[in-house]
Order: C-alpha cells, then structure tokens, then sequence
C-alpha cells in the first residue's frame, strides 16, 4: 500500500510556461526508472501555476526519489523556470486506489 507521498506547488515565470510543461512531461519520464515511485503526475492548475504530486510504498522509497535526478533536475533549473523557490510538502497517504 501507499503510505507516502510528496507535493510540490510551482509557479513558472512569465514566459517559461511551456518549459515548465515540458519539464514535467520528461520527470513523468524519468520517473519510470524510479522503482520506489508508485505514482507520478505532473499537473497544471492554471496558465502559469504547475504541480506535482508522486507517491511511495515507504519512506526509503521517498527518500530515494528526493536524493534522485528528478529531485536534482528540479533544484538546478527552479532558478531559470519559477518565480519562487519550489516549496516541497511531505505527505501521510491515507488511502489509494492504483492500477493492479
């Protein structure tokens, strides 16, 4: 079962909102070879306001996934791509319903 997950709010700068799209598309990507992620989405709340969301069995899972390449690609491109600093939020999963 899902136990963890991770959440992060990201607002692009003006004019990166199609950078900030397709990095997302390459982290769903990259998240493949990530065999502690269980889900990854990356999401779009509005023109410029992006998100994701990614969940674990554990927390050795999630660990690994923060001290991975996506966690890594994120942090040395937050200064070209968003207006703030991305904000990382730790969450409890309290139920799930995943492909079996």
């Amino acid at each position: 079962m899902t136990q963890v997950a991770l959440f992060v709010k990201l607002e692009a700068k003006p004019g990166k909102e199609a950078d900030v799209a397709a990095f997302l598309e390459q982290g769903a990507q990259m998240s493949q070879d990530e065999p502690g992620t269980i889900a990854w989405f990356g999401v779009r709340f509005g023109p410029s306001t992006f998100g994701v969301f990614d969940a674990f069995e554990d927390e050795s899972g999630r660990q690994a996934h923060m001290e991975g390449d996506i966690a890594a690609a994120l942090m040395k491109n937050a200064p070209d791509l968003f207006a703030e600093e991305p904000r990382i939020e730790k969450l409890d999963v309290l139920g799930d319903k995943l492909p079996g």
